[in-house]
């Protein structure tokens, strides 16, 4: 059952070292990162799955212990997905998905672990496409939500891309209100307004956070969790939020 989750953006300037000159300026939203594992700890769960945005080669499980690097911004940088060696699997598993480099979102997730000092229960990856359907994500959550009896999700992901003539998506008039919707729900822990998202209007707009959120929605149907927004920006003309459930 799933009794905790932190919503986080992804973007691998979140860390410093790739940041460099630039990582003041998210200061604040990793502060709001910290604040939001911080309910994650304090809710004691036998499991937490990071849950991310991924690309082909990146979807579907990631042990406790897979790797991720930064070295393709030009960071030599590597970070691990909770504090275990890849020696077996939390469940079953082969070993072609134990060495599995992370994709970029759950190694920001497995950097923000570490910079929490996560110690607790043990840590699995969930690589999720950008485009699948509202109806898989809720399968999939509440797949994740009967993996053991106290369930917590770190769940990594972008608004749209497309809030400034300078964003990576260039400006859409659109993407403003999407992020608003999209944050407010998070913030609310509103579970309608989540599965509600438009899942093309989020595609075109590059949001892609809208799939990991609804796995979310999906792994918290029937607890009752409520949702606090931490952080609400868009730097760079990319949405970001932070929220807390619990």
């Amino acid at each position: 059952m799933l009794v905790a989750a932190a919503v986080c953006p992804c973007p691998p300037l979140l860390v410093p070292e790739v940041a460099a000159g630039a990582a003041p300026e998210l200061d604040a939203a990793r502060s709001a990162c910290l604040d939001a594992l911080g309910v994650l700890a304090a809710s004691r769960p036998d499991l937490l799955v990071v849950i991310g945005p991924a690309g082909e080669e990146g979807r579907g499980r990631h042990l406790e212990g897979a790797v991720g690097s930064f070295g393709g911004f030009g960071v030599d940088l590597d970070v691990r997905l909770g504090a275990a060696p890849v020696t077996g699997p939390v469940g079953e598993s082969s070993p072609d998905v134990a060495s599995r480099p992370l994709p970029f979102s759950l190694a920001v997730g497995a950097w923000l672990l570490d910079r929490a000092r996560w110690a607790g229960a043990p840590v699995e990856g969930l690589g999720v496409a950008e485009t699948l359907s509202g109806e898989r994500c809720a399968a999939a959550g509440r797949e994740l939500a009967a993996a053991a009896g106290r369930v917590a999700l770190l769940v990594m992901g972008d608004g749209s891309a497309c809030r400034t003539l300078k964003a990576p998506g260039y400006l859409d008039e659109r993407a403003a209100e999407f992020d608003a919707r999209a944050g407010a729900a998070l913030g609310a822990a509103d579970l309608a307004a989540l599965r509600a998202l438009d899942e093309p209007l989020a595609y075109e707009l590059k949001a892609a956070g809208r799939a990991p959120w609804q796995v979310l929605a999906g792994a918290a149907e029937g607890t009752g969790l409520g949702g606090r927004l931490l952080y609400e920006d868009a730097p760079y003309g990319v949405g970001y939020t932070v929220a807390a459930w619990s």
